[in-house]
């Protein structure tokens, strides 16, 4: 969805988030550089494939991306710096409590995988009800985490999670009433932190400065405020 021009509605929105505007926003562009640009790039590439799925599940797609573009930083800050293997082979024989880490480009935890897997049958619409994968379908716990993880290393599987987990926060929380920029960063913050918390839960998290692209202590900053500047700088205004 468009921004719909109605100023005072979005100023309401942001001050209901906390309004930063007084202070200098930093230039997050600049300030991951390459990284910046290669999760860019990823967007550009894929908007071909990634656009007309979203569209089947009425969801926009710059708000979408937006929600998990920080995301896309971190996997290109990271991707060659972790290896994997061992967390897969714990997380598969042994579950979340023994490895529960981030895969592929939307940065995807098991954990968060399994849960949307049961909740789309529940909580999401009549069209994601069957888009994931179903533990019952399955004879072996084994079997249904190592197929969560083949999931999460195919950026097009992951894509349905991303869709599921818009749906579920949409029936959770009553999305449609808020404004694009309020709904953007209510989402990047129940992405980045969790969407099964409360409503006021995840409203007071938004502005917190947990994210980090680097493997080692650095500077924070707040998740849906990266959200909310990829948004601002590639969305049109009617």
């Amino acid at each position: 969805m468009k921004i719909s021009g109605k100023i005072p509605a979005v100023f309401l929105a942001l001050h209901l988030f906390g309004n930063t505007s007084s202070a200098r926003q930093p230039d997050y562009k600049e300030i991951f550089g390459q990284d910046w640009k290669k999760a860019d790039q990823f967007v550009i590439t894929n908007r071909n494939w990634i656009e007309p799925l979203l569209e089947k599940h009425n969801i926009e797609f710059n708000e979408a991306i937006a929600v998990v573009f920080p995301e896309l930083v971190r996997y290109s800050a990271l991707q060659d710096k972790i290896e994997v293997t061992l967390l897969k082979a714990l997380y598969i024989n042994l579950g979340e409590d023994y490895a529960n880490f981030s895969i592929g480009q939307f940065q995807i935890k098991p954990s968060f995988a399994e849960t949307l897997s049961d909740l789309a049958q529940t909580a999401a619409g009549r069209k994601e009800k069957n888009m994931l994968k179903r533990k019952s379908d399955f004879g072996k716990i084994r079997s249904f985490r190592a197929a969560i993880v083949s999931d999460l290393e195919n950026t097009a599987e992951q894509l349905k999670y991303l869709i599921v987990f818009i749906k579920v926060c949409e029936k959770k929380f009553n999305l449609r009433k808020m404004e694009s920029l309020e709904r953007i960063k209510f989402l990047a913050t129940a992405y980045n932190y969790n969407f099964l918390k409360s409503e006021q839960e995840i409203i007071n998290m938004a502005d917190k400065k947990f994210y980090s692209a680097k493997l080692f202590d650095t500077e924070s900053y707040s998740y849906s405020d990266i959200s909310l500047f990829w948004y601002s700088h590639n969305q049109k205004v009617d």
